[in-house]
């Protein structure tokens, strides 16, 4: 089928169209006039409309969340919310709503549930494209009721939001509380053993006593270092002084044996003498031999005794080194006893100062989050409270009526094409030529001509004029 044939259809159908059109847009007019007016009214909050905590002074990223509003949003149509708004109003103590659960549920279920249901059928709600308002919309057919509805639902989802944020808070601080009184524990008993262990070893400050120790600890290494050199030197002049007298320094330079030899060798040239003149028993000469034989015996016995007396002196410096050997490594035992109590103090200390910072952190944690446990402070605002309309939101007349003409024109159309496909008729040459499947050779207008009938054809009948073609 052309376009041509289906608009010889629609010609041939108009009457069937516009009744069908006619009726169509009757009825929802009818329908509209005696359907009951029912009200909008909205309410319109923000969301985040302060942006900073004014408890802790951080920023609230809520909006910066992709579904944050899309959340807030579901909260506000939650089933929660929805009792909240019936225990608010108290609807569920009117007795003609209680008559009305009855008739409608037969006293089965409960009437908050069914109320909070029936609310949240009726109620619309609407974010803003690009900003953090929520409109809050309820439908109804009294004015006031709406209203209220519709603020009540606004102010019941702000304590919601304040109970959401608040009970886990509350939460927070139970254990928060919990955790403060273990780690109070834990740092007196850091504490307890860090005292104990000073008084164990009396330790008032253990950093000046090492310092005390550590300086004494290098001048006992001092003088062990010069002990060691004087006892090698004493140990030198030792078995210098043992061995040949005559080149022991020690023993060469004591002025007794060096007034003993110049003695000696002026006794020995007397005695050179004597004996180049004097006979060997010739008394002179027995004296000069005396004396000379005990000089020699006191210069032996002076050298004896200043070798003696080096060896000594070696004895002497040898056990010196020894002693400050033996302080040294006492010192040094000590030193290492205090390095070590000094580490086990550190870590004593370390484990209280991390016992007590945590405390602190855990105090600190705590007491912000009772704070906040208790703060009524919420991140929605109301923005517009909503009023009771004046005008009816519904049933739109002019609305349904567009609609109606839309819709009647399609069941026009609809019906005019489903009658036509039952009752084929040739409208055209074309339907003659489709249905008998043969060519077309002419067509009689049976339609009268417009030009008026001369005098000479006046006195004959009208008469259908015929066209030819071929």
């Amino acid at each position: 089928m052309n376009f041509s044939q289906i608009l010889l259809v629609l010609r041939a159908r108009k009457k069937i169209i516009l009744l069908t059109l006619l009726f169509t847009v009757a009825v929802t007019i009818i329908v509209s006039l005696v359907l009951p007016k029912t009200y909008k009214a909205t309410s319109s909050v923000i969301l985040n409309y302060k942006g900073v905590d004014p408890l802790t002074g951080i920023s609230m990223p809520g909006q910066l969340l992709p579904g944050y509003v899309a959340t807030q949003i579901d909260i506000i149509s939650s089933k929660n919310v929805a009792l909240r708004v019936v225990d608010a109003l108290k609807l569920a103590q009117s007795p003609a709503i209680i008559e009305q659960f009855n008739d409608a549920q037969d006293g089965q279920g409960s009437l908050r549930d069914w109320l909070a249901d029936l609310l949240l059928k009726k109620l619309e709600i609407v974010p803003a494209r690009e900003s953090s308002v929520v409109e809050i919309s309820f439908q109804g057919a009294d004015p006031q009721f709406v209203a209220a509805v519709a603020n009540a639902f606004a102010d019941e989802y702000q304590r919601a939001s304040i109970q959401l944020k608040v009970d886990p808070m509350k939460k927070a601080t139970s254990y928060f509380d919990s955790q403060s009184k273990v780690l109070r524990d834990t740092v007196e008993a850091a504490q307890s053993r860090l005292s104990k262990y000073q008084q164990e070893h009396g330790i008032v400050s253990v950093d000046n006593r090492l310092d005390v120790e550590s300086n004494r600890l290098n001048d006992l290494s001092a003088q062990l270092v010069a002990a060691q050199g004087q006892l090698m030197e004493a140990n030198s002049r030792q078995r210098m002084a043992a061995g040949e007298s005559g080149e022991s320094p020690d023993v060469a330079g004591n002025p007794l044996i060096q007034n003993m030899k110049v003695a000696l060798s002026a006794a020995e040239s007397k005695f050179a003498d004597i004996a180049q003149r004097l006979d060997k028993n010739h008394p002179q000469y027995q004296s000069a031999k005396a004396e000379v034989d005990q000089l020699r015996a006191d210069l032996k016995a002076q050298t004896r005794v200043t070798s003696n007396t080096v060896g000594n002196n070696a004895q002497i410096l040898m056990q010196r080194e020894a002693a400050i050997r033996t302080a040294l490594q006492e010192q040094k035992n000590k030193v290492l006893e205090l390095n070590r109590t000094r580490d086990e103090l550190n870590v004593l200390q370390k484990d209280v100062e991390n016992a007590q910072r945590a405390f602190d952190a855990t105090s600190m944690r705590l007491s912000q989050t009772r704070i906040e446990g208790q703060s009524e402070q919420s991140d929605v605002a109301m923005l517009n409270p909503a009023v009771a309309p004046i005008k009816p939101y519904g049933p739109k007349i002019l609305l349904n009526t567009a609609l109606a003409i839309v819709l009647g024109t399609m069941l026009g159309l609809g019906l005019g094409f489903l009658l036509e496909f039952f009752d084929r008729r040739v409208r055209s040459q074309a339907d003659l030529s489709d249905l008998l499947d043969i060519p077309v050779l002419g067509t009689i207008d049976w339609h009268q001509s417009q030009r008026r009938p001369s005098r000479f054809n006046g006195m004959f009948l009208r008469r259908s004029n015929l066209s030819v073609n071929s």
